[in-house]
């Protein structure tokens, strides 16, 4: 590949592999439009938060059945989005050198998720994709899997199951498929650590504490405000409690940094 982009445009062989295996095990759809692959999560009632910070406490949430995706979205899909609609690339940065050289990407860097994009730009991506942004609650369900665990993985932290600082070498992020270990009980991927992950809602830090005022269905966050969610810790953190499936983070939409991408979910009918 010698401009980054003729070979970006189609799925990589071992990801495909991968979707076969995870496909045996879960039930699974390939978005038509960008190529992501995602996973059911069935309708119900989960424990949401986990008390431990004052801005996560437990309360039971009731959602409505979706599907998210498996990884998050790379840089791969990203250029055919940016060569699809003319968005512009992101070679923008807040205190990190950007992976993209204008409309080039490292052919090494293909299948890791796209970073140094902002809020907006992750929206965007998700309506040309036809699905959208995750919910908090979506995403914490996700991590959490069936059981309603702390971590992907298990209710145990364990450092070698997630991309962190201490191990991520002379890079930064990983391919989106990377760390098996660390999957989720849905079969998602990355959840803990690799990069923040973008959420639709606006960040309330008492959203989720007001008692008689949750919306104990679907609940899409507060109606305004300045930061926007963001969860799932990165491979800047090796603190295990930025780790967890239930730790709420934010920053500004316009935010842009090299630990910071965004994954996919769209309603099942």
């Amino acid at each position: 590949m010698s401009n980054g982009e003729s070979d970006a445009l189609g799925p990589m062989p071992e990801l495909l592999q991968r979707w076969m295996e995870e496909a045996l095990h879960n039930r699974i759809v390939v978005n038509a439009k960008d190529g992501s692959v995602l996973v059911y999560v069935p309708e119900g009632e989960f424990e949401m938060g986990d008390g431990k910070d004052s801005d996560s406490p437990r309360c039971r949430v009731y959602l409505s059945a979706y599907w998210v995706g498996i990884y998050c979205v790379t840089n791969a899909q990203y250029l055919k989005f940016v060569q699809a609609t003319g968005y512009r690339t992101p070679n923008q940065k807040v205190l990190c050198t950007p992976v993209w050289e204008g409309r080039k990407l490292p052919p090494d860097k293909v299948d890791h998720p796209v970073v140094c994009v902002g809020w907006d730009d992750a929206q965007a991506y998700a309506q040309w994709a036809g699905c959208r942004l995750p919910t908090e609650a979506q995403w914490e369900k996700a991590a959490r899997g069936p059981q309603g665990l702390s971590y992907p993985w298990g209710n145990n932290w364990d450092a070698s199951r997630c991309r962190r600082h201490q191990n991520r070498g002379n890079e930064a992020t990983c391919r989106v498929y990377d760390y098996p270990a660390g999957i989720s009980g849905y079969g998602t991927y990355n959840q803990s650590g690799n990069v923040w992950e973008w959420c639709a809602d606006w960040y309330d830090k008492d959203y989720y504490g007001r008692s008689g005022k949750l919306p104990v269905r679907d609940p899409q966050g507060s109606e305004g405000g300045t930061y926007r969610v963001i969860r799932g810790g990165s491979w800047w953190y090796d603190d295990a409690g930025y780790f967890r499936a239930t730790y709420r983070y934010w920053n500004d939409p316009g935010y842009r940094r090299d630990c910071l991408g965004f994954r996919l979910v769209r309603p099942a009918a």
